[in-house]
This record gives C-alpha cells, structure tokens and sequence, in this order.
C-alpha cells in the first residue's frame, strides 16, 4: 500500500515514509492510495469477534501488505487491552463508550497505535525521531502515554495555556523524561500554526527528524476506524447504521470515511461541533473560511481550521455536492450542550461529557433522516476529563476511574512559550 499527498496525488510514499515524516514533503496529508471494500457478508461476519481480532482485520485491509501480518498482529493487541462497549440510550439511539483507555478518552485508540508502530519503524532504521504535537486537551495526554520511555523518541506537546481542563493538563504534563509539555499562550489554533511553521522549516526538520502525532499523521487515522466496525458488530442485526461524532479537527470523521470506503454500512455520517461551526458553514454556504476559534466548555472540539477538512475535500474532489452527500454537521451551543447533559442525567440516569454531549445533540437533530437505522454516538471521553463542567450542569461529581486516582500527586513538568516561532524553535533544540 503507498500513500498520496492531498496536494499531489503524484506524490506517494511507502507507509514510513508517510508515517515517519507525517506531512507530505508539499506540505500535504497523505492518505491511502486505494480502499478494497469488505463484502457485506465479512462485515457481518465480524460479529462475535473479540475487538482485538475484528481491528487486525481492518488495519489489515487499510495497511495491506505494508507489514508482515504477525508484526501488525502484535501491534494491535498491544494498543489494545480495553473495550469499547456500546451502551443503549434510547430506543434505537447507542453510545459507543471509547474512553476506557488509560488515559480516558478515545485518543487512546490512535495514540497508543501510532506509538506502537512508529516506535517498530525508528527501531528499524536505526534512528532517532522527535514528535511534535499540538493539543487541545485530550491527545496529549494519550501521546505521552503512549509514547513515554520509547526508545529513539523524544515528544513535544504544545497546549493552549487555560484552555484545557486540569484533568488533562495533569495527564499530559505529570510525565517527564522523554516527554516534554510547552504552555503556549495562546489557543489551539496558535499552537497548530506553530507546529506547522516548524515542519515548513527544512533544517530544523532534517537536523532533528521532526514528526507529527496528531491526526495530520495517517497511522492515527487507521486505529480510529476500528471502532466504527466494532459498533456495527456489536448491534443487534441492522442494515446499515447512523454514527454522530464530536468533531474538532475532524480525524475522527475521516475515520469514519475511511470505514465507509472499506464498505462499512453506514447511512449517515453527522459531526457535531460546538460554537467552533468552519465545516457547518462550509456545508451550508458552499466556501470554506477558517475562523479564529472560540472557548466552549468542549474544549477539546475548539477548532477554528480543521486541519483534516483538506483530506475530505481531497477524497471527495473538493465538490461541495459529493461532500454534502458523505456527511452533514450540526452546531450545538453550550447552552444546548448543558441541557442535553442535564436531560440525559434526568432521564437516563446517564451522565455525558460535553463532547458526547454535542455529539447527541447532532443525532437528535437529524435522526429523523434516518428514523429507521441504529443511530450510534462517539462517546469521545470519560466524564471526569471535564468534572468541573459535569459538577456546574448536573450538581454531581463524576466517578473518579482508580486508574486516575493517584494522578494528582504527581508533579508537572511544563515550560510557558509565546506563539513566537523562534521560542519554539529554541525548546525543540534544547531538547533534542
């Protein structure tokens, strides 16, 4: 299998190199030069297999003959180890549950596969690599997890200074060691341009191997798509199913693409963003224009230039029509957001993160489209990641995960940096 750039399709790489490099060499993101569809009937026969297997199938088909088979294998059981079990809401409405990770929160998924991955191929050509990652709350924490004390690799996180909750800010900070967390003074979408501005920079990435881990980096996408399957083999018999998804910067609906493509049933694809509305508005008037983005109590989805909106155009030949048809995208205020946490307590006795909240918020909006299917949502995060905002709408504290519960006595290990490029530049050549 070879990867494409989205700026030139001319471009293809092996999955190293794609994956090792992170951006095309034009600045592009790669993205799998063909898809080879399941039949209906190996979709249906991936029912009743354990998540383990069911994602080795799937990395299978989307990496094929990148990997010996047993490699691949390994890697996968080694991301996992924890469900993603599918919770019925309503009537016909499920929440797919993809915080059970370590860090709690569905970055897991992509995190702990990439660093799997990545860390077999620096083994393999004998280098050393340092990543560079901007966050805006919950991949970081999930890429120093994944990534602490790999041989051959040190990680950089930049993190918008306030906007992130302290949950996640004590996860992606309370490391050290090859691990190192930059407060940006600005919001996520400074600290994205930062990280672009340094792989544009050609010497600063040749002389010390810079790489992405966010979901500009293909290996991240590929894990995502795993669950989209298990939610349908999880299902009672279903045609074909609705999935809502929590969008910021838009990974997680591109792996949602990508499982379409494989020839996943899925019969409506809704992101759901909060105030930070770029693709809503690019649906509806048909031109995109970034914005500057916005701080709502779904911190994690405040994204104002999805940098993944480019693969979607790429894939579906920048025509708005044929992106209309793939997927729609609601916009949900927080006071929308709030009520919905609220109703869904009241009512099912079930307590949403805000994130998830958004995303049940899009399916109730459009589930009239698709009366008939299964409606799925992403449950993106544990509600203790966002307990302060959980506390202020439904009067209760979230269940603290033993996993976390020691989490706090733990010191941070951060360094404060302006949006200045060359302050950047300075923390990256000091670290590696």
């Amino acid at each position: 299998m070879l990867f494409y750039s989205t700026r030139n399709k001319q471009l293809r790489v092996n999955l190293a190199d794609a994956v090792i490099n992170g951006l095309a060499g034009d600045g592009g993101l790669y993205l799998p030069e063909e898809f080879l569809p399941f039949s209906l009937q190996e979709i249906k026969n991936l029912k009743g297999l354990s998540l383990e297997a069911l994602a080795f199938l799937v990395a299978e088909r989307l990496l094929r003959g990148s990997l010996p088979k047993d490699d691949l294998e390994a890697m996968v059981n080694a991301t996992l180890g924890f469900s993603a079990p599918l919770i019925e809401l309503d009537a016909n409405q499920y929440i797919c549950e993809l915080f059970h990770g370590p860090t709690l929160a569905f970055k897991d998924f992509g995190a702990r596969f990439l660093a799997q991955l990545m860390g077999y191929l620096v083994k393999q050509q004998g280098k050393e690599i340092t990543v560079l990652v901007a966050t805006s709350g919950d991949t970081g924490g999930a890429v120093a997890a994944g990534f602490y004390q790999t041989p051959g690799v040190k990680v950089v996180l930049l993190y918008p200074q306030g906007r992130v909750s302290p949950l996640q800010e004590q996860q992606l900070t309370s490391f050290g060691q090859n691990i190192h967390a930059l407060e940006v003074q600005g919001s996520f979408d400074d600290c994205q341009a930062l990280v672009k501005t340094a792989f544009q920079d050609n010497a600063l990435c040749s002389k010390h191997n810079l790489t992405s881990a966010n979901s500009i980096n293909i290996a991240r996408l590929i894990p995502q798509s795993f669950y989209y399957f298990s939610s349908y083999a999880q299902l009672p018999d279903a045609e074909s199913i609705s999935v809502a998804v929590p969008s910021g910067n838009f990974g997680n609906l591109t792996a949602g693409i990508f499982a379409r493509k494989l020839g996943l049933p899925i019969k409506q694809l809704i992101a759901g963003t909060n105030a930070n509305d770029t693709v809503p508005d690019f649906l509806e008037r048909g031109k995109y224009q970034a914005q500057k983005s916005v701080q709502t109590i779904s911190n994690a989805m405040d994204v104002g230039n999805p940098s993944n909106l480019e693969r979607l155009r790429v894939l579906y030949d920048d025509d708005i029509e044929k992106i209309r048809e793939q997927f729609s995208a609601v916009r949900i205020s927080d006071a929308e957001t709030i009520e919905i946490m609220r109703s869904t307590y009241h009512h099912k006795s079930y307590v949403l993160d805000p994130h998830t909240a958004v995303g049940v918020g899009a399916s109730q909006k459009l589930r009239a489209a698709c009366a008939d299917c299964p409606h799925v949502i992403l449950a993106t995060a544990h509600p203790i990641k966002f307990s302060e905002v959980v506390k202020d709408a439904l009067g209760i504290n979230p269940e603290t995960p033993d996993s976390i519960k020691d989490l706090f006595a733990k010191a941070q290990h951060k360094t404060l940096i302006s949006t200045h490029f060359e302050e950047l530049k300075q923390q990256i050549e000091m670290i590696a």
